[in-house]
């Protein structure tokens, strides 16, 4: 009697050398666009974006009847908290991710002729870029969970196009990619001491998108009021906002909470926004 379950050496193999993949496609075309364009970082980072959307499509394509193509911790986490992927696999998803990761940086190296082992100085800090994390994070759960059934490798790469351009962190919403990079000192890099907070800000934003993606479907199935949902919305926005309270920002997201609150309830607008002082 066969199969058609992928074993787990194959499960893992498809991880690692799916991400090892990943990572020589960000990093190579940032090295490439940065190299050609010139100066012109608008676009060095159209090429990148360029090139990892049609890459990240392929790789999912490619790799995702293997091993469901994660190529990233915080995407194996939930799916493991989810139930749709062992436990048991979690570890051994991360540490080839995280191998790939390495291979991948490596691997770029090579092709360029540049030093293998090196370290990025690119400087990626603070809570604009941490916020930035969180929301494209959230966003990229929020699109595996809700994307139409075999459409996840379209969805998926045009929404990483389209945060690459939005975020403030040009997107990483990957520990795995954000390991990766760290370990290549070019256009796509991340310094080591900005490591630790990117990843802590993708795994609230992972917990984050699971959680809103679980919420829509429940409201999409009547199980969840609509005006529930909003109210969830709605805090959930305070919440991811509250180190970023310029007295400007309140007044956008403020308006954003004013719409929704009229759209689902009679009631007031229950939340509301206050500038730091």
């Amino acid at each position: 009697m066969t199969t058609d379950t992928p074993d787990l050496r194959t499960r893992l193999l498809a991880e690692g050398l799916g991400t090892a993949l990943l990572l020589a496609v960000v990093i190579g075309s940032g090295i490439m666009a940065e190299r050609l364009a010139a100066g012109n970082l608008a676009v060095a980072l159209t090429a990148n974006t360029l090139a990892t959307v049609f890459g990240l499509y392929v790789l999912i394509e490619v790799f995702g009847p293997m091993s469901g193509a994660h190529f990233n911790p915080a995407v194996s986490l939930v799916m493991a908290l989810r139930r749709d992927l062992p436990t048991h696999l979690v570890l051994p998803y991360v540490l080839v991710q995280l191998t790939g990761a390495a291979a991948g940086a490596w691997l770029t190296h090579a092709m360029f002729d540049l030093p293998l082992l090196q370290l990025s100085e690119h400087v990626r800090e603070g809570p604009a870029q941490w916020l930035a994390e969180v929301v494209a994070t959230a966003g990229l759960l929020l699109v595996i969970l809700r994307a139409p059934p075999g459409r996840a490798s379209t969805v998926v790469a045009a929404y990483i196009g389209a945060a690459y351009w939005f975020t403030a962190s040009t997107s990483f919403a990957n520990p795995a990619a954000a390991f990766g990079r760290m370990l290549s000192n070019s256009f796509a890099g991340i310094a080591p001491a900005d490591v630790p907070a990117f990843v802590v800000a993708e795994l609230v934003g992972a917990v984050l998108g699971a959680g809103i993606a679980q919420a829509a479907r429940r409201a999409a199935s009547g199980v969840l009021s609509g005006e529930t949902f909003a109210r969830w919305l709605m805090q959930i926005m305070v919440w991811v906002a509250a180190p970023m309270r310029s007295p400007q920002q309140c007044n956008v997201l403020n308006g954003i909470i004013r719409v929704v609150a009229q759209s689902h309830s009679n009631s007031d607008q229950p939340y509301r926004l206050e500038a730091r002082p």
